[in-house]
């Protein structure tokens, strides 16, 4: 008979496999669950609309947001984090990484409502979002939202397609007074850093009319 002995357990591999085991279940706990979050988002419709689809054109429908983006977007209002909103502080203050992921999950699991654009801003909005303005070194919208504004979710950029156009430009100014500093490597404080109101006031209205 072939005899065989197993090698010695070191303590290297012991904590390579403690590691390894841990690394696991934050994979797991970070999936997040559409029927826990539909029940969690309830204190979220006051604002944000029982489907994620909000009613006040000051606050932003969630319903379609890609889910990576949504956990960040979460986890930057937390105290210390790179976005300041009283309101959202106190939303956040309870809610454990599981429950943002959750919460992800529903709204990027809800169908986003459709909305119109005003047509006389169409034109303009539509050559900035397209075609940015190379004269004056602004990126098109397109490169990183996509030609439907759907985002890209791999890289946490947002879906915009049928966002309330106020929402929008509230943002857009607030990158541009760097009040709002969320954006990596300053991409989007630097491009609305140069937009004037009136070229806010167009892309935002497109991108409200995008599906």
């Amino acid at each position: 008979m072939q005899s065989f002995s197993l090698s010695p357990i070191t303590p290297l591999s012991r904590l390579l496999t403690v590691l390894a085991l841990l690394c696991l279940a934050n994979l797991a706990g970070a999936e997040g669950s559409v029927e826990a979050g539909q029940q969690k988002a309830a204190t979220c419709a006051a604002c944000h609309g029982p489907d994620g689809n909000s009613l006040n054109p000051e606050w932003p429908s969630l319903a379609g947001q890609n889910a990576r983006y949504l956990e960040d977007a979460l986890k930057s209002f937390r105290p210390g984090g790179s976005r300041e909103n009283v309101l959202m502080l106190g939303q956040v203050a309870a809610l454990s990484d599981q429950d943002m992921a959750d919460l992800a999950a529903f709204y990027a699991s809800q169908t986003r409502a459709p909305r119109t654009a005003d047509p006389a801003l169409i034109a303009a909005g539509e050559r900035l979002y397209r075609g940015g303005n190379k004269d004056r070194g602004i990126g098109a919208c397109i490169a990183c939202h996509g030609p439907q504004g759907m985002g890209n979710p791999q890289a946490a950029y947002p879906a915009l397609a049928g966002q309330h156009a106020n929402y929008t430009a509230a943002q857009l100014r607030a990158y541009a007074s760097q009040s709002r500093k969320s954006d990596p490597n300053q991409m989007m404080r630097n491009t609305a850093a140069m937009l004037s109101e009136e070229e806010i006031l167009a892309v935002a209205s497109y991108i409200q009319g995008l599906e």
